[in-house]
């Protein structure tokens, strides 16, 4: 089993995750990665902190490395889009940071629509406090608060967008999608994005 950055508190606790996602999170152990006796910190100067802060967290400028980055993490290699410019990776946290080239539209089974930059909280098998990815849900975009493959052997993938839960194909998730540019478009997509957000009140 791999060691998770989860926050626990992100499970089971905010019930902000249905069922299926809450025994999928539960059965995985959660660990920290660093021990520190609280006296070490007074000798430890604040330049030496900061160095610490820093060694945690991985930023890579290729694309084909969040590919990788998510195979590594029992997720599929195509939930971004080709045209990844960098990500950064908090180790600790688990903190994930991706930036694309632009706002852009792709579509798996449905429209989805990625924001410059997505963020939210990784472990194996899941990326969860999602931010910055919208799902066309009848007539409405939806924000995709969750993606999780709670058993790789099902060939599910699942999509929690709030007022509903998806259980999607693996296989639309092969390969990086081709998220073309909306210019304009993007004005009216938040436009109705907000509204869904609305009715989610």
């Amino acid at each position: 089993m791999n060691n998770n950055n989860l926050d626990p508190s992100l499970s089971v606790a905010t019930g902000t995750l249905p069922p299926f996602f809450c025994l999928c999170l539960a059965n995985q152990k959660f660990s920290s990665t660093m021990f520190l006796n609280p006296k070490s910190f007074l000798v430890l100067s604040p330049f030496l902190l900061l160095l610490l802060r820093l060694s945690s967290a991985t930023v890579s400028t290729a694309s084909s490395s969040i590919q990788s980055l998510l195979k590594s993490r029992g997720l599929p290699p195509g939930i971004f889009p080709s045209n990844v410019n960098s990500y950064s990776l908090d180790d600790q946290s688990g903190h994930l940071e991706v930036h694309l080239e632009g706002p852009c539209m792709a579509k798996f089974g449905t429209r989805v629509y990625f924001d410059t930059v997505v963020r939210a909280n990784l472990s194996y098998g899941g990326l969860v406090g999602l931010e910055g990815l919208t799902q066309e849900e009848l007539f409405l975009w939806l924000p995709v608060k969750g993606i999780i493959v709670c058993d790789p052997s099902s060939g599910l993938i699942l999509f929690d967008i709030g007022l509903a839960h998806k259980e999607l194909s693996l296989s639309l998730f092969e390969d990086p999608p081709v998220c073309k540019s909306q210019g304009a478009v993007s004005e009216n997509v938040g436009r109705i994005r907000k509204m869904g957000f609305e009715d989610q009140r």
